[in-house]
């Protein structure tokens, strides 16, 4: 029988760990979504989103997950047969792909090996090939969740910028947003897609659209069909502190908490706690013996690490061992890394007692499913961290 004693370790990119003042936030009565009170905080609310995109612009709040916003941020901008350049960094690169195709756009698909991010150069190289300006926009996944690598996203705007391309910068941070250092009006992305359950700390069921004066202007001239995920009516309505229909009022509080939080903490703390934890994973892994899926370090992820299990061993099988023996979840491998890497989830509501227990659990599963590797990662992660505590 599996062992399900004590608190269940989520140690997945995603959905996080919720705090408990986020669950004591979302636990409040359900108030009138037509009312002063929740017009008040909704406008406050609405207010501070933006600084956790570090942006002066328009936050847009779905009640959707993720893919909602991938469609919202496409079919407010864009026409049908519109040519958009994506880049394979992983999997939900290509789920975003697929749901451009679906929405009769042209999306051009540059191929990747899924252990580097977006290539700068490569941008530069395509758009100024692009003479006619076919390319409306360069879609990119900050974060890439399925292989822990992160896009150069400030690189890729200035490669827009060389080429003096006009195309739109459409950016995906749903696992970096809250986790990793980003700046949507510093870096000029036009839409910054997000969610909710990941770095923002919430339970799924909510996602953004960050956008510029440049996407809100392409807005006007769209001819995808949209209703629920047009931002003109919600614009129309946030302005009152209110939406167009009824929102998901009682993750919004989850929501304010969150935000409270990041802002207490500070986004630059927040971003330094998460750099460290990642830090102390990868040593981790490298003690172990074993690789980071990502090859560039300058492109590792501070949400999560993917790990390489050795040829010819199991990937899910480990995890099945973690799982019964620890309680614990680690992320699988997707797609073309399916069954071939684990995740380790570091992000959000998270501290060095907790990556300490992920860790300590990993090692065990390891030697559990018989995976060669070197004892001693827990103490490499271990040392790190007591340095880092003691300056």
């Amino acid at each position: 029988m599996a062992n399900t004693s004590g608190r269940h370790f989520l140690q997945i990119p995603g959905p996080t760990n919720v705090p408990d003042r986020v669950l004591r936030a979302i636990d409040n009565p359900t108030m009138d979504h037509r009312g002063p009170a929740f017009g008040q905080m909704s406008r406050s609310l609405l207010a501070d989103i933006k600084k956790v995109f570090k942006t002066d612009n328009h936050v847009i709040i779905y009640p959707a997950s993720g893919t909602g916003a991938w469609e919202a941020a496409l079919v407010n901008t864009l026409s049908p047969g519109d040519r958009v350049l994506m880049y394979e960094t992983g999997q939900f690169a290509t789920l975003w792909l697929n749901l451009a195709g679906r929405l009769k756009l042209e999306a051009e698909f540059v191929p990747g090996d899924w252990r580097h991010g977006v290539d700068p150069t490569a941008v530069k190289e395509r758009l100024v090939a692009d003479k006619a300006h076919e390319i409306k926009a360069v879609c990119m996944v900050h974060n890439e969740t399925s292989t822990g690598v992160a896009s150069r996203v400030a690189e890729v705007r200035a490669a827009i910028d060389w080429a003096k391309h006009p195309a739109l910068l459409m950016v995906d941070t749903i696992s970096s947003l809250g986790s990793i250092d980003y700046r949507h009006d510093e870096w000029e992305v036009d839409v910054t897609v997000a969610g909710s359950q990941k770095g923002l700390m919430l339970p799924p069921g909510l996602s953004f659209n960050a956008i510029s004066d440049k996407a809100l202007e392409a807005s006007k001239s769209s001819e995808l069909t949209k209703s629920f995920w047009a931002w003109d009516e919600m614009l129309a309505t946030n302005a009152t502190g209110y939406f167009p229909y009824t929102p998901a009022t009682n993750l919004l509080y989850g929501l304010r908490e969150a935000v409270d939080m990041l802002l207490e903490e500070g986004l630059e703390n927040v971003f330094a706690r998460h750099d460290k934890f990642a830090e102390a994973t990868r040593r981790a892994v490298q003690a172990w013996g074993l690789e980071v899926l990502c090859l560039e370090p300058k492109e590792y992820s501070s949400s999560l690490t993917a790990v390489l299990m050795p040829e010819g061993h199991s990937a899910d099988a480990f995890r099945q061992a973690v799982l019964d023996n620890f309680n614990m979840s680690l992320g699988n491998g997707l797609n073309k890394v399916a069954d071939k890497v684990f995740r380790i989830g570091h992000l959000g509501d998270f501290n060095e007692l907790m990556l300490m227990g992920t860790l300590a659990g990993i090692e065990m599963g390891l030697g559990i499913a018989g995976v060669p590797h070197q004892k001693g990662g827990v103490d490499a992660a271990m040392r790190y961290l007591e340095r880092e505590a003691t300056g």
